[in-house]
């Protein structure tokens, strides 16, 4: 059995730890990290021009299931997947960890989009923990008046807001470290994606004890029909169900 995933996220390479070796696994990856952390498998690196060349890789390389474990906001990647699914009529499967819930003492404000989240901030704070990657920050560039500690794998591409401190860092990342920076930097709000996971999770519990405001940019929706599985061993049981 022929699996194509769609990676880049820890779920994604942890399933192609449990199937390999007894499938044929190629894992496809955007490129966007410099030096990110291989699957076993094949691997490939860059897109496959938009859904008819997925569809046509699909076929090219007789695909028997594709996997969508890319970032919950990779949203392009995951509409091309349905579309090329559907092209080449090989079964798809979404893995998408869980979103992030707030609880009790949580003082969370769901922003539908960056931009969205870049018109709250003014009225929530003044140094902003900035934690949404390094892709769409011109949202931010006009925040002139704010201060930004902003973390991410690879240094961010211009622009920028103006008063900014560049944080490269990978996680996880531990609650007594989060703590420590929510501290030292002085942050009175926080901003990040609903990407869900333990592995940055910690910020919003170190929010929550430090009393912050925290802006939860809310992810898009799973393409309309796409099987979703939540976890990995869930994942690893629906593929075997298609294998017979």
């Amino acid at each position: 059995m022929h699996v194509l995933i769609l990676g880049g996220t820890t779920e994604a390479r942890r399933l192609a730890e449990s199937l390999h070796p007894g499938a044929r696994i190629t894992t496809s990856l955007a490129g966007r990290v410099a030096d990110p952390r291989l699957p076993p498998g094949e691997v490939r690196v860059g897109g496959f021009g938009g859904a008819e060349g997925l569809a046509q890789w699909l076929r090219a390389h007789r695909v028997d299931a594709l996997v969508d474990a890319t970032h919950p906001f990779a949203g392009t990647i995951s509409f091309n997947a349905a579309s090329a699914a559907v092209t080449a009529q090989v079964p798809l499967l979404a893995l998408r960890r869980p979103g992030w819930i707030a609880g009790e003492g949580d003082d969370w404000h769901n922003a539908g989009s960056l931009e969205e989240a870049a018109g709250m901030l003014p009225a929530l704070g003044r140094r902003v923990f900035l934690t949404t990657g390094r892709m769409g920050l011109a949202a931010f560039a006009g925040l002139d008046e704010l201060w930004f500690l902003m973390r991410s794998v690879d240094p961010p591409e211009p622009p920028l807001p103006s008063r900014t401190e560049v944080l490269l860092d990978r996680g996880p990342f531990t609650l007594e470290r989060e703590r420590e920076l929510l501290r030292r930097h002085r942050i009175d709000v926080l901003v990040t994606k609903d990407s869900g996971g333990a592995a940055t999770a910690p910020k919003l519990t170190a929010a929550r004890e430090a009393g912050l405001p925290v802006v939860v940019v809310r992810r898009p929706p799973v393409p309309e029909g796409v099987l979703v599985a939540a976890t990995v061993d869930e994942a690893v049981a629906r593929l075997r169900q298609l294998s017979g």
